[in-house]
């Protein structure tokens, strides 16, 4: 068993991040967990990632707040909602994804991805 306390999770920079600050709390260098991880990022009103696809499928839960989330699917296909408090979204390998924190609070939301 590995614990992480978020109080001493290590923070880390994602490419195209912007006003959020990233947390790694399992996986990678934060335990020795080898088939996935899991971060936390933490967005600031107006905080947002590119519009990027992916090589893995990605899950995203929504702790507190809420955020716009944005795809676009292989074959061109858009779509866009709204996650609030509790919900959860996936993204397949290949979608382009973006999330936007268009509210006046932040949001907090976990990330599960398998590790490359």
């Amino acid at each position: 068993m590995h614990i992480t306390r978020f109080k001493e999770a290590n923070t880390y920079q994602a490419p195209n991040h912007d006003d959020m600050t990233c947390y790694r709390l399992q996986g990678k260098e934060a335990s020795p967990c080898n088939s996935m991880w899991m971060g936390m990022s933490v967005l600031e009103p107006g905080g947002q990632t590119a519009l990027d696809d992916s090589t893995v499928e990605k899950i995203y839960f929504v702790v507190e707040g809420e955020i716009a989330v944005f795809c676009e699917s292989k074959d061109g296909l858009k779509s866009e909602d709204i996650l609030y408090a509790n919900d959860s979204c996936a993204f397949l390998a290949g979608e382009k994804r973006q999330l936007k924190n268009l509210s006046n609070q932040i949001a907090k939301v976990v990330l599960i991805m398998a590790s490359n």
